[in-house]
């Protein structure tokens, strides 16, 4: 069997016990502390299933289990102690989520029943995410993409919005969810409702009078809705439906939810849209960021201060003008493409893909736009060219 088990108890004698009992079934890996653990599932990592004892100097089962958590989620957690005490098992599910509580002695063939049993959950806790991870949020990618170019003026922000966000989480310094790139792609689904004109409007920057303001207010709505119909998208509908909530509780929905209690990715929504709303009016980044922090009590403050070193440290860009035809997938298109009518053909921020570049393409051969598009360059980076030098 493939999948690893890591043993942790500070009594080596327990656990040469459990690797003489079990090692021709499973492949077996020890610790004698929370911390040797950590440094062994960094290391070796990962592991499907982490049985931990409850009562070790330095750092208790249930402490290691909850950082295990949070560093190897997939890993089926489980406790083994002698200690009966019910506010030890209590504790040890709700901090550490743990699978399984097993009391210490522990029969061979009932550890053995449950290592089978943690090992099948791992798969299926892995296989589930595989699929979210590949197979759904690739169908979204395409659908988003899709959605971009049959109209560009309501989805051609999503590519600018989806790298922003990027930025922003490594920023803040966590893992994303799987969840947050679908709900970023898609957050504008709900503007399908809308008007042609009013969705120029929002995708330039402008200001909405009260009718058309009226109807892009519920557009969240609307997304959140169609998300919550497929399985396994509850965590993207709830970030679409907050995306216009404001952190101080104002805004739609109409309702108590405000703080920390709004959804994660519907807080970085919140600053993404609101920052690309700015920069589509023609606002330079530092004026954005002054705009928004006059308006801080909007937004979630961590978010807003990891967009700000976002923009500070973004690399300097520079758009060259190239012809249709030395177009290449990956490169990013620094200015909207219109054709000589002037209707929106391809957004700003848009990756190059094969199917936006067959667009061009046709629309190009048609006669029907220029043969030649501006798109970004990273400009060399001075102090790297000096260290290679």
């Amino acid at each position: 069997m493939s999948e690893k088990i890591l043993l942790v108890d500070d009594e080596v004698n327990v656990l040469q016990g459990y690797q003489r009992a079990l090692r021709k079934q499973f492949q077996i890996a020890v610790a004698t502390g929370g911390k040797e653990a950590l440094a062994i599932i960094a290391a070796e990592g990962p592991f499907a299933v982490v049985v931990s004892d409850m009562r070790m100097p330095e750092m208790n089962g249930v402490q290691f289990l909850s950082i295990v958590r949070q560093r190897a989620p997939d890993t089926v957690r489980i406790m083994l102690t002698g200690n009966s005490d019910q506010q030890t098992a209590i504790d040890a599910i709700n901090e550490g989520d743990i699978y399984r509580f097993l009391n210490k002695p522990c029969d061979k063939d009932v550890m053995t029943r449950v290592l089978d049993d943690g090992i099948r959950q791992y798969h299926l806790v892995t296989a589930e995410k595989d699929l979210l991870q590949k197979t759904l949020a690739g169908s979204i990618r395409v659908l988003a993409e899709v959605l971009a170019l049959a109209d560009p003026a309501a989805f051609g922000r999503t590519a600018r919005l989806q790298k922003l966000a990027q930025h922003i989480i490594r920023n803040m310094g966590i893992e994303p969810e799987w969840w947050l790139e679908p709900a970023v792609m898609l957050s504008q689904v709900g503007c399908i409702t809308l008007p042609e004109q009013v969705s120029r409007k929002v995708a330039a920057g402008r200001t909405l009078d009260v009718d058309e303001y009226r109807l892009f207010a519920r557009h969240p709505d609307v997304g959140a809705d169609l998300m919550a119909k497929i399985p396994r998208m509850e965590e993207v509908a709830a970030c679409i439906r907050y995306q216009e909530k404001n952190y101080d509780g104002t805004g739609v929905p109409h309702d108590g939810t405000q703080g920390n209690g709004i959804p994660l990715g519907a807080r970085i929504l919140k600053v993404v849209l609101e920052y690309d709303r700015h920069d589509s009016a023609g606002i330079p980044p530092q004026q954005c960021m002054l705009q928004m922090q006059r308006q801080s009590n909007w937004y979630d403050p961590l978010i807003l201060d990891a967009l700000r070193k976002t923009i500070v440290g973004e690399a300097p860009s520079q758009s060259i003008e190239i012809p249709i035809h030395d177009l290449q997938e990956g490169m990013v298109l620094a200015q909207d493409v219109k054709t000589t009518d002037g209707l929106l053909l391809v957004a700003k921020g848009l990756t190059i893909t094969p199917s936006v570049l067959h667009r061009l393409e046709n629309y190009f051969e048609n006669d029907v736009i220029p043969g030649k598009v501006n798109i970004h360059v990273q400009e060399p980076d001075p102090s790297g060219d000096l260290a290679s030098g």
